[in-house]
């Protein structure tokens, strides 16, 4: 689902969020701003005294009136269009999702036969069929079979993937397209209720809600426009005292100017614009709430399986037996891996091919092959010249050796403690009952994983690797890795109470998984980031999907929240600094002719009050549209302390705050004063 428009705004997005700017002009919506909504309440009023300035003077001449109506007016405006363009941002990328869900005919299995339907009529529990070509009509578990599947549709990724039956990648997707096989699949959801459609949903915004710390914001801007409606009402008997008549018009400006509308005019666009900036990194949030916790995150638990290693172990080694040919050792590995489909078993004879040149492609004719069970614990084949080759756990074929009266060499049972220390799996070979030697299997560090735990490590995010394995071998990973803690032999529960034992400690945990067993954890966690790739319990258990089936993706959405509390944070510190400019801009401007010594503080020596006060209110207008941009981007992150952060932005956007009205509101008096 990625896009080649990256272009901040785009001609369509620009139309609709227009037309948008407009419909939020009703109280009923714009009440939720409360900044917004006051200064809306200013314009009516500003409304009623220009058309009362017709026939009546004493507020000011027509045209002053009307040009502080217009003025204030373009603020509400400007605000709702912020907030409109960030939801058209997100309402485009909705409608590419709808794209990729058009109506597709499924073959509904009834009664063992094949009915073609659409499939929009598809049912939870129904069972359909798919093969090469087909598009999967509607999301699904694989109940049988294996396929390759191509998810582009959905993720933007071009490399297929292998979905099948029975595992952790068992899910399917509406919308995408198996490539090769045949599968069997079981609806697991109800119509108009699929994967797509709930993100067509969430990124419309319809689920939106305010998250703690914008909740809080609004009502420091609530408490902030209080304060400054009291200033406000206090200037009136100041003004009778200094025989200085204050006009309507005044009151208002100095209202609009002085509470933190640039701030109020932004903030939901930030909120909605760090959903969207998710979204882009292909991952669907649920919530703006999931989003900026993550920028507050303090621990990451995270499956070894598939996400710091690359999913299966691979044949690293050979290490025949004292007396033992190497050559003949390989040609039994390789032997008892002709049939073995698995990963490890394929990664057997790969070794063997590229590292040591041996090249066996088939077995002689007639072999027996014998598959790996959970009984045995071991596989290979038996040849019609009486040849039998194993290779399995160290237990088993030690057992199956000494049952048949050989030793177990020393230097094996050596290696084998050695492989097994070191993190890895030794698979041990014999042929005819005889040992050869030892396989030695490891998992495969994913390239570049330790440099991404050092960055988590930077945000100040401490990394915890969950796995299966036991704690000998859990700590050679973790150690290998590059994490900063481990648990072994981990069940479902033991993930939850790590994430409940951290949480009431009061930090913030995020949890990264894509199986059934990892549901409890991913519900429990702060921040639940889901494998698209994973079970249905799996994304339904989380606030976040990975569109891209990437582990690490988590470094990218810990950076979004960052940026987006960032954001919010600098945006807040440039409103507030912006009043200084502005109190000085108009309180001298309105009493310096009836008490002179105010003359001093006009330190931008504005042409008249009248030109003072507009150009305060054209500057508070048209600072929101300029920094649309930068709600929408976001400050950039930089993984520094927060001393030097607070520091940072107090220096650039406090400073900032201050120093650009002072120099803008000087430029619009210039102009303006023309014309006074």
């Amino acid at each position: 689902m990625k896009s080649d428009k990256n272009t901040l705004f785009q001609a369509d997005q620009m139309k609709d969020a227009l037309v948008q700017s407009f419909i939020k002009l009703d109280p009923r919506i714009l009440v939720r701003n409360p900044v917004m909504f006051t200064v809306e309440i200013g314009t009516v009023v500003m409304l009623i005294v220009t058309i009362f300035s017709f026939s009546n003077t004493g507020q000011g001449g027509w045209g002053y009136n009307f040009t502080i109506f217009l003025v204030l007016f373009l603020t509400v405006l400007f605000a709702n269009f912020a907030e409109a363009i960030a939801e058209a941002r997100g309402k485009a990328q909705a409608e590419s999702l709808r794209k990729t869900r058009s109506e597709t005919p499924a073959r509904l299995l009834v009664d063992g036969k094949e009915q073609i339907i659409m499939s929009s009529l598809l049912k939870k529990g129904d069972i359909f069929i798919c093969e090469t070509n087909d598009t999967i009509p509607t999301d699904g578990e694989i109940i049988e079979g294996i396929a390759t599947i191509d998810e582009s549709a959905i993720t933007g990724e071009s490399a297929p993937v292998i979905r099948e039956s029975g595992g952790d990648k068992s899910s399917v997707t509406g919308g995408t397209k198996v490539l090769s096989d045949k599968i069997k699949v079981q609806v697991t959801t109800q119509p108009g209720e699929s994967f797509l459609d709930k993100m067509i949903a969430l990124v419309e915004g319809a689920s939106r809600q305010k998250t703690p710390n914008e909740i809080a914001l609004t009502i420091l801007l609530a408490g902030f426009t209080l304060i400054f409606v009291i200033v406000c009402i206090t200037l009136k008997p100041f003004g009778d005292y200094a025989n200085t008549p204050i006009t309507i018009a005044a009151f208002i400006s100095l209202f609009v100017c002085l509470i933190p509308t640039t701030i109020g005019g932004l903030l939901s666009a930030i909120g909605i614009a760090g959903m969207d900036r998710a979204l882009r990194a292909n991952v669907i949030t649920k919530s703006g709430k999931a989003v900026e916790t993550a920028g507050d995150l303090d621990v990451l638990l995270l499956d070894k399986t598939g996400t710091i290693t690359i999913g299966n172990r691979k044949a690293t080694n050979f290490y025949p037996a004292n007396g033992v040919n190497e050559h003949d050792f390989i040609k039994a590995c390789v032997l008892s891996s002709l049939a073995d489909e698995t990963p490890e078993g394929k990664s057997i004879v790969e070794l063997a091919e590229q590292d040591k040149n041996m090249v066996v492609t088939k077995a002689p004719e007639n072999s027996v092959f014998i598959k790996f069970t959970a009984e045995t614990r071991s596989s290979g084949l038996d040849t019609p010249d009486g040849l039998r080759v194993r290779k399995g756990a160290f237990d088993s074929i030690r057992t199956m050796a000494i049952n048949a009266g050989h030793t177990f060499p020393s230097e094996v049972e050596a290696n084998v403690k050695t492989i097994a220390s070191n993190g890895g799996t030794p698979l041990v070979v014999s042929q005819n009952e005889e040992i050869l030697g030892v396989i030695e299997l490891q998992d495969i560090i994913k390239p570049g994983i330790a440099e991404r735990f050092e960055r988590l490590r930077r945000m100040g995010v401490k990394t915890v690797m969950v796995t299966g394995d036991n704690p000998l071998t859990a700590k050679f990973i973790a150690e290998k890795a590059g994490v900063d803690d481990f648990i072994a032999e981990a069940k479902p529960e033991d993930k939850m109470n790590y994430i409940k034992v951290e949480q009431q400690q009061g930090k913030l945990v995020a949890m990264m998984g894509d199986g059934t067993n990892d549901a409890p954890a991913l519900a429990q966690a702060d921040v639940g980031v889901a494998m698209n790739s994973g079970t249905q319990a799996a994304k339904e258990a989380g606030n976040m999907v990975d569109l891209d089936n990437d582990p690490t993706k988590l470094i990218e959405i810990v950076e979004i929240g960052k940026q987006l509390l960032m954001t919010r944070g600098t945006l807040t510190t440039f409103s507030i600094a912006n009043d200084v400019a502005k109190y000085f801009a108009i309180v001298p401007a309105l009493f310096m002719v009836s008490i002179p010594a105010l003359r001093s503080l006009n330190i931008m020596d504005l042409h008249s009050p009248q030109s003072a006060i507009l150009s305060a209110v054209i500057f508070n207008a048209i600072i929101i549209p300029l920094l649309i941009p930068l709600a929408l981007r976001g400050v950039e992150y930089k993984a520094i302390g927060a001393s030097a952060l607070l520091r940072r932005n107090l220096l650039i956007y406090g400073l900032g705050g201050v120093l650009i009205p002072f120099i803008g509101i000087k430029l619009i008096d210039l102009a303006v004063g023309v014309f006074l």
